[in-house]
């Protein structure tokens, strides 16, 4: 038996956060059923990319599925008797939608007071910006990411993932875990919201607080860390490494690895606080060295003498190291008709459990199974499907 195999989980999201939030419930056996509009009503079907395709099967992996449409007053009646059996229902609709279609918390609680209701949403589900559309660029922007993203004076840069929407799909999982943990002493649901917008702001962590505590506005810092001198990019004879030295002792390791002993002297150099001031100079120092030997020759001696360093890596040469493979973070599904298809499973070992390994269903694969473990009889079920609800 999985972990969360007790859970049964109602799927209404789409595109990326709310799908990431449910599939850290799926990967651990929770009963996910995948909730789709049925082909009358949904024009949106591009909205996470194709589903064949590498972003849609990673994402929507250990569900089922089937379709349901929810502005029908037979489907959305349907959808009411499911939420009385369910634990868990996860939406990222806009604030209004949710509310036109029945599915906020207050009419879920009157059908299921044990219900806890995961909703994710571009700016809060209240507020001046409540009503607005969210996508992950736009809070990536407002929540200073892109503002400390890039190359001193580049002027804002795009992270190369969707940071926001992962990490609000993360906050809404472990938000929906803690309720769920609750409800086992209280016997009652909650509502759980995450904003894209409030998700990015935490991520910020250090440089958000730089500006709450001390008013501090962050700069972009390129590939320098911003206060922890040296950690950065350093070239070698073959290409590029990273180095990870801030503190004296981390210091006196790097000048000896690199024998630069009489040049560590220099009185502009000599303290933490200096290296930090002359930041510039320092990092001239070590690359005019690091550039006589290749970043694996590098990576070896540092390691050895305890300063982390590391190569870049192309996605491709990440899936070809060492420790990646020895960690098994690629996963295999098989897919009844695209065959087996690499994933990446959850990155956390739970010690003696598997992530479960089943594919993304088809498009209302599981729609009639799924009605009938929910108690809807032959009758019941061909009626749905007689007025499209289904």
């Amino acid at each position: 038996m999985m972990p969360l195999s007790r859970f049964t989980v109602l799927d209404l999201t789409r595109v990326r956060s709310g799908p990431t939030c449910v599939r850290q419930l799926a990967d651990w056996g929770a009963n996910v059923i995948k909730i789709e509009a049925t082909d009358e009503v949904d024009t949106g079907k591009g909205l996470g990319g194709e589903r064949d395709g590498p972003d849609f099967q990673h994402v929507h992996r250990n569900k089922r599925g089937m379709t349901l449409n929810l502005k029908s007053p037979e489907g959305i009646a349907a959808f009411r008797r499911m939420v009385a059996k369910a634990d868990v229902v996860v939406e990222n609709y806009r604030p209004d939608v949710k509310n036109r279609l029945g599915v906020d918390y207050d009419s879920l609680a009157a059908i299921n007071p044990r219900i806890v209701l995961g909703s994710i949403s571009g700016f809060g589900q209240d507020g001046p910006y409540a009503k607005r559309p969210g996508f992950d660029q736009i809070a990536q922007g407002m929540g200073g990411l892109m503002s400390v993203t890039g190359l001193p004076g580049q002027g804002p840069v795009r992270a190369g993932i969707p940071v926001a929407d992962l990490t609000a799909g993360l906050y809404c999982a472990l938000g929906i875990m803690v309720a769920l943990l609750e409800r086992e002493v209280t016997g009652k649901g909650r509502w759980v919201h995450v904003s894209l917008l409030e998700a990015m702001v935490a991520m910020m962590d250090f440089q958000a607080t730089r500006w709450t505590m001390k008013h501090e506005v962050p700069k972009q810092a390129g590939n320098d860390h911003p206060t922890t001198i040296p950690t950065g990019l350093f070239r070698t004879s073959d290409g590029v490494m990273n180095i990870a030295g801030g503190g004296q002792v981390m210091w006196d390791r790097i000048v000896k690895v690199l024998g630069i002993e009489d040049e560590a002297k220099d009185p502009d150099i000599a303290t933490d606080a200096l290296r930090s001031k002359n930041r510039v100079k320092v990092n001239a120092l070590l690359e005019k060295v690091t550039l006589t030997d290749t970043s694996a020759n590098w990576v070896a001696r540092f390691n050895k003498e305890g300063v982390p360093c590391g190569p870049v890596y192309s996605m491709d040469q990440v899936f070809a190291d060492e420790q990646v493979k020895h960690l098994g973070i690629a996963m295999t599904v098989r897919h009844p008709r695209l065959g087996a298809l690499d994933v990446v499973r959850a990155p956390m070992q739970i010690a003696g459990v598997e992530c479960a390994r089943n594919p993304t269903p088809e498009r209302g694969q599981h729609t009639d199974e799924v009605l009938a473990e929910f108690g809807f009889t032959a009758d019941e079920i061909a009626a749905l499907h007689a007025a499209k609800a289904v």
